[in-house]
């Protein structure tokens, strides 16, 4: 049997961003990841900036791969609309020049990354089988690491281990600079595991992504271990919204290309017309399945369902356009969680009101359209889409723009999807050939 040759970085670039991932854990045992990700968007758009503007006298091996392309645009445009939206916000509720400047430092470090990334993706030499490799090396660490993590709450090993000094740097809260074992669920008060999350859900979600990734890897080891780590990271988080992923995430992408096979409209055809008579047994199904999905973690989806709520009144009510600048405190009805958190459109719409809720909505849209027809068209487009299907889902139970710093291989991704896409729209037409 011939083993495949190692994959080695070919610029600066490469190496940079491979050994980003491969240091996952050992970021994550200094708590520094909270760091690291928006020093690397910083360096990466900066370096992607200095490539289109030298052009050819950049050194070779790290010139700009095109122009930027416009889907990249509309993710700058959008995060700059959402910085806009905050200084408005926190003029109209005269929160201060300290204040401002702080919020906007959180934007350098959240909504920024959103567009740093995928202009790193769309620009600068990376090729996709550097970051596949990197996200299964970070599976082949959380492997070896598992049985440590297992073990630990039946060892009466502690819940968290130590909380970084890096946290002087400012961030969402000290869980992430915090490192852990494990976490009680205070519901059920069973252990769940975080791996190098700042928490549960989310290491789901990140679980999602490798594989995802993984899948894509050619190498068969090398595959088996990120798809490995990534479920056993959803199953250990008891996620309900991580199988979710695993399934529609995975699965969705790959089933695209039957949209343009003629013997899958004559089934959807037949299935549509089974529906008429079987269309109210699976009502009552389907709702019963709603009903057990969210009674498994009932406590969770009422406070949940209650924050959106309160989000959406005051929304309305007092700050339609640009919102509230900020997230507000919660009462003791929702656990005293912050309302504008835990759901990314509610928050936005409550933080930056209509502005910020559209400055999101329309790239990520463009780019889910863009993703679909691809994948639609052959497996080239089935990562990006699984991507952007992750990152919709994780907007529906999380903040996105605090936990852009842990996704950011799959927004180069996007980037780099959208070069792909611009560089066969702009190829040569072969002679003899009708464009």
């Amino acid at each position: 049997m011939i083993r495949p040759a190692p994959l080695r970085a070919q610029n600066p670039v490469e190496a940079l961003v491979l050994r980003t991932l491969a240091w996952t854990w050992p970021f994550y045992f200094l708590g520094a990841l909270y760091v690291v990700g928006p020093v690397l968007a910083w360096l990466l758009g900066g370096l992607a900036a200095l490539s289109l503007y030298l052009g050819p006298a950049i050194r070779a091996d790290l010139r700009a791969t095109g122009p930027v392309p416009p889907v990249v645009w509309g993710w700058f445009a959008g995060m700059a609309l959402m910085l806009v939206a905050l200084w408005v916000g926190h003029v109209n509720w005269d929160m201060g020049l300290k204040q401002t400047i702080k919020s906007s430092i959180g934007w350098a470090k959240g909504w920024a990354l959103m567009a740093l990334f995928p202009l790193a993706g769309a620009v600068l030499p990376i090729r996709r089988e550097v970051l596949i490799r990197g996200q299964c090396i970070v599976g082949l660490w959380t492997l070896a690491l598992i049985p440590i993590l297992a073990a630990a709450p039946y060892l009466g090993l502690p819940e968290r281990i130590f909380t970084s000094p890096l946290k002087a740097v400012g961030g969402p809260g000290p869980e992430y600079f915090s490192v852990y074992f494990f976490t009680f669920d205070p519901s059920s008060w069973t252990p769940r595991w975080q791996f190098y999350a700042p928490w549960s859900p989310f290491a789901a979600l990140l679980g999602v992504v490798m594989v995802l990734f993984a899948l894509e890897e050619k190498d068969n080891r090398w595959r088996a271990a990120g798809i490995a780590a990534g479920t056993l990271m959803i199953l250990m988080s008891k996620s309900r919204m991580g199988l979710v992923g695993l399934v529609a995430c995975t699965i969705g992408p790959r089933m695209m290309p039957l949209i343009l096979r003629g013997w899958a409209w004559q089934v959807v055809a037949a299935l549509t017309a089974a529906l008429a008579a079987l269309g109210p047994a699976l009502i009552r199904l389907a709702s019963d399945g709603v009903a057990a999905f969210k009674g498994a973690r009932a406590d969770s989806t009422r406070v949940r369902a209650t924050l959106q709520r309160i989000a959406g009144e005051r929304w309305e009510n007092e700050a339609f356009w640009f919102g509230h600048g900020r997230v507000a405190p919660g009462p003791h009805l929702v656990e005293y969680m912050p309302i504008g958190s835990h759901h990314t459109w509610w928050g936005l719409l409550f933080v930056k009101g209509l502005i910020g809720f559209l400055a999101l909505l329309v790239p990520l849209v463009w780019q889910t359209g863009l993703a679909l027809i691809d994948a639609a068209r052959g497996p080239r487009g089935r990562l990006p889409l699984g991507i952007v299907m992750t990152l919709v889902l994780l907007s529906m139970g999380e903040n996105i723009e605090i936990e852009a710093y842990m996704m950011w291989p799959g927004l180069i991704i996007l980037g780099l999807h959208a070069r792909e896409l611009a560089d066969e729209r702009w190829a040569p037409v072969p002679q003899g050939v009708t464009a």
